[in-house]
């Protein structure tokens, strides 16, 4: 999967700057980069694992090269292993089971802060986490289980955004077949 427990993501207001971000975070300490290509609208972002110290010493580069072009990041010291195996391996997508939440983000970092908050608060499963492509450089995150635990993982992942950085934060107690299907797209045997 990764290098190491520790998550960073830096997104960045300009392409150009990105690269400068990338060169410095990367000539400071030793890391894996997992992520550092242009989004919409003309941002840039990077994502990167490692070792605790070395993340933090990356990020450290990365804040101060970014200066005010930096839109957003975040650090996570442990980061959740569905957050890791979806960012790594790309996320195995199922249908979901019992309620549904969904969490839709202005940044990729608060994505990311507000899955890995929602994942570790309460029993729920990770259904989708979609970053960037095809929605104007947002993310959104799509919860499963019990109701109590998916209105519990929603509040946690909606704290952990930051604030301004939610967009839009719904459950869904009992969700019909079109909600389960249209979140299990890509899922062999769900309905077009």
């Amino acid at each position: 999967m990764s290098d190491g427990p520790a998550l960073a993501i830096v997104e960045i207001a300009s392409i150009a700057r990105g690269y400068l971000v990338l060169d410095a975070l990367d000539k400071r300490s030793p890391v894996t980069v997992l992520y550092a290509e242009p989004i919409t609208p003309g941002r840039y972002w990077i994502a990167f694992a490692g070792g605790e110290a070395e993340i933090e010493e990356a990020l450290d580069a990365a804040i101060t090269v970014s200066d005010a072009s930096r839109i957003d990041h975040t650090y996570l010291a442990y980061a959740h292993e569905a957050v890791m195996r979806a960012l790594c391996e790309g996320l195995v997508r199922s249908r979901p089971e019992g309620s549904v939440g969904v969490l839709e983000l202005e940044t990729l970092a608060a994505t990311i802060r507000a899955a890995d908050a929602a994942l570790k608060c309460a029993a729920v499963s990770l259904v989708d986490m979609h970053l960037a492509r095809g929605i104007g450089g947002k993310g959104y995150v799509v919860l499963t289980g019990a109701l109590s635990d998916v209105e519990a993982a929603v509040e946690a992942g909606a704290e952990a955004a930051g604030e301004g950085r939610l967009v839009g934060r719904e459950v869904i107690a009992n969700p019909e077949r079109a909600v389960v299907e249209a979140s299990a797209r890509g899922v062999r045997g769900s309905a077009r």
